[in-house]
């Protein structure tokens, strides 16, 4: 699971998987039972989850789950903000502050493969503020930091 500071953020896979229950009802969106347990499965796990990952935990309880499965149940849990991708190891983590719009901003450690979500409002507006100066149309921003975190980092 994602590690964030923020004690105000969901931080376990029941308050996650009970949000993303309230939003999808409130929404009038189909949060399925296999969607439900991709959740579950990214939330659960120690650090970013890749997609073949969930397939091979997903076909202990689902013979039938392809690649398919996977993708189409993290491109709903994506859309709505359930999770994130971690595009430089194309991988998913949950998010500890889903129904919130934000840019998600990662720091990931090279060794131990944790992924902790910061949230800075100022690190998204810097940088749009510096395309725009540059006369360049942002679309969409990534920030991850590739590094070692307190526990993996050498005193």
């Amino acid at each position: 699971m994602t590690n964030c500071s923020d004690t105000h953020h969901h931080h376990d896979r029941e308050s996650l998987v009970a949000h993303a229950r309230q939003y999808c009802e409130a929404h009038s969106l189909r949060l399925t039972p296999l969607r439900e347990r991709v959740l579950a499965l990214i939330a659960d796990s120690r650090g970013p989850a890749k997609a073949y990952a969930l397939l091979d935990q997903l076909k202990q309880n689902h013979d039938a789950a392809a690649p398919p499965t996977i993708y189409r149940a993290v491109d709903f849990l994506l859309q709505h903000g359930f999770i994130h991708k971690i595009e430089s190891i194309n991988a998913f983590v949950a998010c500890p502050h889903p129904g919130q719009s934000h840019v998600a901003q990662f720091l990931l450690c090279d060794q131990c493969k944790n992924a902790i979500e910061i949230d800075s409002s100022e690190l998204p507006e810097l940088l749009y503020g510096i395309a725009k100066a540059q006369n360049f149309s942002a679309q969409k921003l990534v920030v991850e930091v590739h590094g070692l975190c307190s526990q993996c980092r050498p005193a």
